[in-house]
């Protein structure tokens, strides 16, 4: 596209005139966000918190897990968003966090984690086996820290911020192939074939320093060993538009001023409120330097007409007719910014909450950038040397960008995630470009108007920064996922996830010769089908404000922008359907064939909802067809995977803590290229007392959490070497090979009109041990609730051992009319391990 070079700001008309011009930009349309949010005060969060708190158990947590709120922005229309880091001893575990969403009246409707805290735990087995943290005590202060950074990082540096040294838990990841994937070879890895797991924690600082050394910035994020001081991993934060990548746009264009006195000023306080000055400004940097630039003063004029349209002169004036056609770029970028936002997705400002924001141009001499800086939530352009000057409208798009990153996902600028950060930018960007050059009206984004490159306008030479549709064009950025796509620089990681929506968007082609071409959609048809820039952004735009966390990666966004889909568009709709090949395009998931070939697997018969008693079994059944058989079958409860429910019926005992249970399936094909289809929810009702039958065990299953239980609450869960019963979470006890004592207890009352009473319980233990000399043991005793032991129904020991789960059963009839306490207590000797496995508890009284 050949786009005029030049840019003449054009006189503005009287502001009244200019204010009814912004007023009729379009209506926005229903299901957008809410109105902005207001700032959660100290109470708000402590009662967000303390609901969060009441739900660790059903996540199998313990009192030493915990919830830190730091920002809440608006959802769609009656919710809020919340984003909570979550705590281990009151320390942030770094890129472990939840998204919530609550309703108007505070109350928790979902909850979405990005979950690194599984297996952290103070305890003798989590510590042995290198998962625990036994104290959260640094052995290295915060100066020295801070001083050692500074020293290796820039040690010639000016501070442009006070250097921070903040204490946290910092889990070590490692990539692991998934089961299914174990043999194949590294180039046939797709990104759903691995994932990302704890390997250890380590008690770290994050230390940020932002500094400035000769003549760049030199913002860096580092974690640093709290009890050594080695690094751990460390990488740049500068949010820039051009990363190690190579190397007047607009016409005469209206823009929002203010009247002060006789003098207009480049401030628009129909855009924003609050900030640094009370609306979106353009301020004149005025070549300070960018080792620390200074926003400088408010453009003023004398008229209300504005710039030259020229690239600025090198070393003329900023403030003439010249030097202020930089601020008419970043003034006329920043409103399109603005209003693309709002009037498309119900979106004000970079936070949602219509906080005012500001851009300085003039930075430095000859300065060849432009960045976002999350300290000031600002901007600051240069006037370019290779390049021209850097305020096209794509690359603001872009810097505002990482503005609404940094105030929701807040994507963690390293890896994959800062990839996705750098992504979601250039996607801004593209979207701002279209709509700005339809007119900058209506509620929607066309689907033609931008360039689809990143800065083409301002390159000299017209050679862009990024190719969206194709990223290796710009002979560093990868076209599709791989394993090696988390080390490399983020404005080349980004290239996979910005292929993936330009085919969201535009479609793909099938001709092997082509820039739209993948090589991965193997289904038909091979040329995918797009589904516009306005519903991609709005899709993509809903997944990164509402679901994603600070660590999600590629496989994560797949799912998450899936979700998003088809909350937007509705399960198996054809812009889910899209997401999907679009993912798949980036070697992201696998291929799915489009609606109406008739060549997919398909669900034909839906999970039913079912009541049942307590007690009784509860089954549920999927269908599918089409595709290649046979196929295979997946259960989840509550969104947690089964383990064992691999037909196309799941049954079990449903218990009354199972009342309201949300039960899906997916269902896989066996084609080359397996496609796999999700059922929608059935619902579990397990009624109160069906033919008198009552269960009075709470969390029999463990499925949620600690729930009921009280003791050694840390051995339930889900672990490395042990499988449940049934579910996913059980009570592992024993299995350290070292001295040690665990107990488990509940508390039931059993009615005096009872005329039946059966404790049942499945028991897995497996050994170290040789012989059958007893050095372990298991006993299961009935207590009151003053801790008397009343009778000792049960010893098992090492000498018991055997493969699976073996149910037992008892009979606590002679205990009716009372409270008793139902204990499960293991003694393990100094050596040679032995696991007891506790799952499924119940006691059915009739």
């Amino acid at each position: 596209m050949n786009l005029r070079l030049s840019i003449i700001a054009a006189a503005i008309a009287a502001l009244p005139a200019l204010h009814a011009t912004a007023q009729t930009r379009g209506v926005l349309p229903e299901s957008l966000m809410a109105a902005p949010a207001e700032p959660m005060n100290a109470t708000a969060k402590a009662n967000l918190e303390n609901r969060l708190a009441a739900r660790r158990a059903a996540a199998g947590l313990d009192d030493e897990h915990g919830y830190k709120i730091t920002v809440q922005h608006p959802g769609e229309a009656g919710t809020r968003i919340a984003r909570a880091q979550h705590t281990f001893k009151g320390l942030r575990i770094f890129g472990s966090d939840s998204v919530i969403v609550t309703d108007d009246n505070g109350e928790v409707v979902s909850e979405s984690a990005s979950n690194r805290r599984q297996g952290l735990s103070s305890s003798r087995a989590a510590v042995a086996a290198g998962m625990g943290v036994p104290d959260v005590t640094a052995s290295v202060s915060q100066e020295d820290v801070i001083n050692s950074v500074v020293k290796r990082v820039a040690p010639v540096g000016v501070h442009r911020w006070k250097p921070e040294a903040e204490l946290l838990i910092y889990p070590v990841m490692k990539t692991v192939r998934v089961a299914a994937a174990a043999n194949k070879p590294e180039f046939a890895l797709n990104a759903l074939d691995v994932e990302e797991v704890v390997d250890r924690y380590e008690l770290a600082y994050l230390v940020k320093t932002r500094m400035a050394s000769g003549s760049k910035l030199v913002y860096r994020d580092s974690i640093v060993n709290a009890k050594t001081g080695a690094v751990i991993a460390e990488w740049d934060a500068l949010q820039t538009v051009i990363g190690q990548g190579k190397s007047q746009y607009n016409g005469t264009v209206p823009i929002n001023t203010t009247l002060s006195g006789s003098t207009y000023q480049m401030l628009d306080t129909s855009r924003g409120t609050g900030g640094k000055y009370g609306g979106m400004a353009i301020t004149n940097a005025n070549h300070s330097s960018a080792n620390a630039p200074n926003p400088g003063q408010i453009y003023t004029n004398s008229t209300n007409t504005w710039g030259d349209g020229q690239q600025y002169i090198p070393g003329g004036s900023t403030t003439n007719a010249n030097g202020q056609t930089a601020a008419v770029n970043a003034l006329w970028g920043l409103m399109n910014t603005y209003d693309t936002m709002k009037n498309v997705v119900g979106w004000r400002s970079l936070d949602g909450n219509n906080t005012a924001t500001y851009i300085a141009v003039h930075v430095d001499n000859n300065y060849d950038n432009a960045f976002f800086d999350p300290s000031c939530k600002c901007m600051y352009i240069g006037d370019g040397s290779s390049f021209k000057n850097l305020g096209s409208i794509d690359v603001i798009g872009h810097e505002m960008g990482h503005g609404v990153t940094d105030a929701t996902s807040n994507l963690v600028y390293s890896g994959e995630s800062g990839g996705l950060n750098e992504s979601n930018s250039d996607i801004q960007g593209e979207a701002t470009e279209a709509y700005a050059r339809a007119g900058g009206t209506g509620t929607t984004i066309p689907s033609t108007g931008n360039d689809w490159v990143m800065g083409a306008e301002i390159s000299k030479t017209g050679t862009p920064l990024r190719y969206m549709y194709k990223p290796s064009k710009d002979g560093s950025s990868p076209n599709a996922w791989s394993t090696s796509l988390k080390n490399i620089d983020v404005h080349y990681s980004s290239g996979p996830n910005n292929r993936m929506f330009y085919f969201l968007a535009n479609g793909s082609s099938a001709t092997t010769t082509s820039d739209y071409y993948s090589q991965y959609l193997t289904q038909s048809p091979k040329n995918m089908t797009g589904i516009g820039t306005d519903k991609a952004f709005r899709i993509w735009f809903k997944a990164n404000t509402t679901k994603f966390t600070s660590s999600t990666n590629y496989a994560d966004a797949r799912n998450k922008v899936l979700q998003a889909a088809e909350e937007l568009y509705g399960v198996g709709s054809k812009e889910a359907t899209a997401v999907k090949r679009a993912y798949a395009a980036i070697n992201v998931g696998t291929d799915v064939p489009e609606s109406g070939t008739g060549t997919g697997v398909s669900i034909t018969t839906q999970p039913a909802s079912i009541t049942v008693a307590p007690g009784a079994t509860a089954s549920f059944t999927v269908g599918a067809s089409g595709g290649t058989s046979p196929y295979s079958y997946k259960w989840y409860k509550n969104g947690t995977l089964v383990s064992g429910a691999t037909a196309a019926t799941y049954s079990f005992t449903a218990q009354s803590t199972d009342n309201g249970a949300q039960i899906k399936a997916t269902v896989t094909d066996s084609s080359t290229t397996p496609v796999t289809v999700t059922s929608g929810n059935a619902t579990l009702t397990v009624s109160g007392s069906g033919g008198g039958t009552t269960e009075r065990v709470t969390n029999g299953g463990f499925e949620s959490g600690t729930t009921g239980w009280a003791g050694t609450t840390g051995a339930i869960g889900s672990f490395t070497g042990q499988t449940a019963y049934e579910g996913t979470r059980y009570a592992y006890l024993g299995g350290n090979g070292t001295t040690a004592t665990e107990t488990l207890t509940q508390d039931i009352a059993i009615p005096s009109t009872a005329t039946s009473a059966n404790l049942t319980f499945a028991l897995h233990i497996d050994t170290a041990e040789t012989g059958t000399t007893v050095y372990d043991k298991l006993v299961v005793t009935v207590k009151n609730t003053s801790g008397t032991t009343l009778g000792t129904l049960a010893t098992y020991s090492n000498a018991n051992a055997a493969s699976g789960y073996q149910v037992r059963s008892f009979s606590l009839l002679p205990y009716k009319g009372q409270t008793v306490r139902l204990s499960f207590a293991m003694t393990e000797d100094a050596s040679a391990q032995t696991s007891f496995v506790v799952d499924k508890v119940s006691v059915l009284t009739q």
